[in-house]
């Protein structure tokens, strides 16, 4: 049961109609006063909630109805309908609650999606009794063989795939650089309704700001200077399909807003060509950034953060997951053992354990690495610490200190202070290593050193 909220009749009529089409039992209301009877006494399963009942066009009134639908049913989810004038107020409400937000006038399928989601997110939440869900029977419902790990915060991660995968939904990924985000996208697609069509990646970090349009959205030929050929965008790759966009914090304000229109309309035009284009695709996002702070200092639009961000999932740094640390050693030795045809291949318990309390700054990504490493340079059949040692030696890796705090020694900021003099010291100032060491970009190592007053020269 779905109850619309609109002063607009036609508006009413033309929602009513459609969502009745698609087999909702449907209740209107003209006004929030004569909604919250029918909240009350109803089993709704969503209410689309227009932002505006008067002359008054500032969306104040829609987010006072909303806070009065949250407390009478905090779970009830609540799509706003607004025009492009009131996204700021849109995003408002979904500070307060919101599950979307949709544009006037909207596209039937996009809406219908979002109720979709809302009401298969919200009615989940019994779906999985916390610690009633084992790994194995993670692994054989959604498929999460090759990922790696027993550690709660990750299982918990995999739970809320699993939730989530089925939806709509778009999901932002957040976690440190090698912490697997792109695997962890990969799987939320495997296990959407849009398996069978295409995954495209794109890294925009690695996309200037001149060919953003180009890269993402196509160009004819001779639309600019060197278009010699048509060519087709990222979007139209994903046609159907899923987009992942990955380092989406790295993207300049004039691409923001680009970007912003194809998720909210989803529509956009290729480079040299008038017509204006539909596309159908599901969007996660991915960044090793603090998008929050970078909201408050106005390099990331808030518009932009509440529509990618109707889902996060936060991966946990492999220092957090030390436990995983051998089962992920050992499963890269395995892959290593059919690669490399070294059937007795192994890494001693000792070697495992020395793993474990190593200074893993690229997480996941790092230690495949210095295990790929030690096994080519290596021709013992067992690895030991000496091993691994001298590659780490020849590759310039720090190693942690046994010296490590004991647990509430230190505070957050401490520890933060630490790791970045250790690193300015072991790569003598370098900033572009330090920052990639510690999984930072240049930006908020910056700000990092300039919070703990530590010296730097400006690199030119």
């Amino acid at each position: 049961m779905i109850l619309i909220i609109d002063d607009d009749v036609a508006v009413r009529t033309s929602l009513s109609l459609f969502l009745k089409h698609e087999g909702f039992v449907v209740f209107v209301a003209a006004t929030p006063e004569e909604a919250y009877p029918i909240i009350e006494q109803q089993a709704l399963k969503s209410v689309l909630l227009d932002m505006n009942f008067s002359m008054e066009t500032s969306g104040k009134e829609g987010l006072i109805a909303l806070s009065s639908i949250k407390e009478m049913k905090p779970d009830l989810p609540v799509i706003l309908m607004t025009g492009w004038g009131s996204i700021p107020i849109a995003v408002e409400g979904m500070k307060i609650g919101a599950s979307d937000f949709i544009n006037k006038p909207w596209d039937n399928t996009a809406l219908l999606e979002s109720i979709h989601t809302a009401i298969k997110l919200s009615g989940d939440d019994d779906q999985g009794k916390a610690g009633s869900v084992t790994r194995k029977q993670l692994n054989d419902k959604f498929g999460f063989e090759n990922i790696i790990g027993d550690d709660p915060q990750l299982q918990s991660v995999l739970k809320t795939i699993g939730r989530i995968s089925a939806t709509e939904a778009s999901v932002l990924i957040t976690g440190e650089s090698g912490t697997g985000k792109e695997l962890i996208a990969e799987a939320i697609h495997q296990n959407s309704s849009r398996r069978h069509k295409p995954f495209v990646k794109v890294n925009l970090g690695g996309i200037s700001s001149s060919l953003f349009e180009s890269e993402m959205f196509g160009h004819k030929r001779g639309s600019f200077t060197d278009a010699r050929n048509d060519r087709m965008g990222r979007f139209e790759m994903a046609n159907k399909g899923t987009i992942f966009l990955d380092e989406i914090g790295d993207l300049d304000l004039n691409s923001q807003v680009k970007l912003l229109r194809v998720l909210q309309d989803r529509t956009y035009e290729v480079l040299g060509d008038s017509k204006t284009r539909t596309v159908d695709v599901r969007v996660i996002c991915a960044t090793n950034r603090n998008l929050k702070e970078m909201v408050a200092e106005k390099k990331f639009r808030e518009d932009l953060y509440y529509r990618i961000n109707l889902i996060l999932i936060q991966l946990p740094p492999l220092r957090q997951r030390k436990d995983d640390i051998p089962l992920l050693a050992n499963y890269f030795i395995n892959n290593l053992k059919a690669l490399y045809g070294r059937d007795k291949l192994k890494i001693s318990q000792k070697a495992l354990s020395w793993l474990k309390e190593l200074f893993l700054s690229g997480n996941i990504r790092e230690l495949k690495n210095i295990v790929e490493r030690t096994v080519l340079v290596s021709d013992k059949d067992t690895l030991e610490i000496k091993d691994f040692e001298q590659q780490l030696d020849a590759s310039g890796v720090a190693k942690v200190s046994n010296e490590v705090p004991a647990v509430g020694s230190m505070t957050i900021d401490e520890m933060e202070l630490s790791m970045i003099k250790k690193a300015m010291e072991y790569h003598q100032q370098n900033i572009s290593k330090v920052a990639r060491c510690l999984g930072l970009s240049r930006g908020t190592l910056y700000r990092k050193l300039e919070k703990y007053n530590i010296p730097y020269e400006t690199q030119k």
